[in-house]
């Protein structure tokens, strides 16, 4: 029996056409030229935020009223803010945090999603329909409402902050993940897996999980850019990480009112890296999309 079960799983963990399927895969990712240019802002970003503060050294703890508000130059090549720090330092800073969070908590919220979506699209029946009502019911309601009445009730640290995102935003990715072990689950290698005694658990694990991969990998992209919007909304209304930590979110918050007495330099930066990254994270997962999708390779 436990020879059977190895066949089987061999099939189909591993078909023939997988290695040939993932290079074609690749190939048709980078004709997507924005999703590449995605994929390199997203590059950028990383090492500008990793990297950049281990070349560009900056002190973002101590107030230093003697440079507050100045203009860009050679010494501040993005000027600084109303404490005095150096605002390309700060970008840096923030988005660490961001794309910290951002990463930690999409990657979290499409876990939860799969293995939810996964067991309810398996099981059928009522349980399905008692699972899916409530991934209905948390939809209905607006993920920035949760989290401002979550922001509102405590004071989230970065891993707090991470829970709450991923705790909310895992429903979308379990839709498609059900829909895609709606199909999976009749596919004759998981119907031969049951019929010489496989468990159910093998057959997700086994069968059911890595055939939906490609589902997983652009699910996970769009809720990276999701969750890093998401800490930008609450952090700009002032609900999201505290000082002395900030984000993009809580730079354009701080920023704003400065920006009426001409300091723009307070609000483009970090404007600017939320929209590219965001973007970024949308153009790979198009991409990504239409290089999984078998249609589209005929």
């Amino acid at each position: 029996m436990s020879s059977s079960l190895a066949s089987v799983d061999g099939l189909a963990a591993k078909p023939a056409h997988a290695a040939s399927g993932t290079r074609l895969a690749v190939r048709r990712f980078l004709r997507n030229r924005l999703a590449v240019v995605g994929l390199g802002v997203v590059v950028f970003f990383v090492l500008f935020c990793f990297v950049g503060p281990l070349i560009y050294s900056t002190d973002q703890t101590h107030t230093l009223l003697q440079q507050v508000n100045q203009s860009p130059s050679s010494a501040h090549w993005l000027g600084t803010d109303a404490v005095g720090h150096d605002e390309l330092g700060r970008l840096m800073y923030g988005g660490k945090v961001s794309l910290i969070v951002g990463l930690s908590a999409g990657v979290l919220a499409t876990v939860i999603g799969t293995l939810w979506g996964a067991a309810a699209g398996y099981a059928g029946g009522w349980i399905d329909a008692v699972m899916m009502r409530v991934v209905d019911a948390g939809i209905a309601i607006p993920a920035l409402f949760i989290l401002l009445v979550v922001s509102a009730i405590t004071t989230p640290d970065l891993t707090g902050l991470v829970l709450i995102l991923g705790l909310i935003s895992w429903l979308v990715p379990s839709r498609l993940v059900r829909a895609e072990t709606l199909t999976l689950k009749n596919r004759d290698f998981v119907l031969t897996l049951r019929a010489i005694g496989g468990t159910h658990a093998r057959a997700i694990v086994r069968h059911i999980l890595p055939n939906s991969v490609s589902t997983i990998i652009v699910a996970a992209t769009f809720q990276v850019a999701d969750a890093i919007l998401l800490v930008a909304y609450v952090s700009y209304l002032g609900l999201g990480v505290q000082p002395p930590s900030t984000d993009w979110g809580g730079m354009l918050s701080t920023g704003m009112t400065a920006a009426y007495s001409g300091y723009w330099w307070l609000i483009v930066p970090p404007g600017l890296a939320i929209i590219l990254v965001v973007w970024a994270f949308n153009a790979i997962g198009d991409g990504l999309r239409d290089a999984f999708d078998v249609r589209g390779r005929a």
